[in-house]
């Protein structure tokens, strides 16, 4: 019989300080920067940095809202991990099971990991967990520890 692990994930708060300090300030100071830009009568350097700030404000607004507080309705709030499949529920109710071409990614500093993988009607979802959505960090070691295992 094939070991089923269920891990049931908690916000982040830590995490959402650290990005609020990372992506606050940068998006501010790009968009002063871009608005500087503009009215020097140099608008093809603000348009790329208006651009930038944009980026970052969705890149931000995902990781905060999605990853770290898991508040938007495809945020995963439990991850089920067995050897035949990955499953995820997400905080919309809806049941996603990867099922191929699953893949593991863990970062340098053993603070986050992401998953990628096809799910039944073929479409390819990637998710990133990170150390503090999980109760505690004997559960986040063990997380990876099987998908390092099933997932080579």
């Amino acid at each position: 019989m094939a070991e089923v692990m269920q891990f049931d994930l908690v916000q982040d708060r830590k995490g959402v300080v650290w990005d609020l300090l990372l992506y606050v300030p940068t998006v501010v100071a790009l968009g002063s920067i871009a608005v500087s830009y503009w009215y020097r009568d140099e608008q093809n350097m603000g348009y790329l940095l208006f651009f930038l700030t944009c980026f970052f404000f969705i890149a931000g607004f995902n990781r905060i809202f999605k990853t770290r507080l898991m508040l938007l309705p495809s945020a995963p709030i439990s991850l089920k991990i067995s050897e035949q499949n990955l499953g995820l529920q997400q905080r919309n109710g809806t049941q996603v099971d990867l099922v191929k071409n699953l893949r593991y990614y863990s970062d340098y500093a053993g603070k986050s990991f992401g998953i990628s993988g096809l799910d039944g009607t073929g479409k390819l979802l990637q998710f990133v967990f990170h150390k503090g959505q999980f109760a505690t960090v004997d559960q986040y070691n063990s997380a990876q520890t099987l998908l390092k295992r099933y997932l080579k």
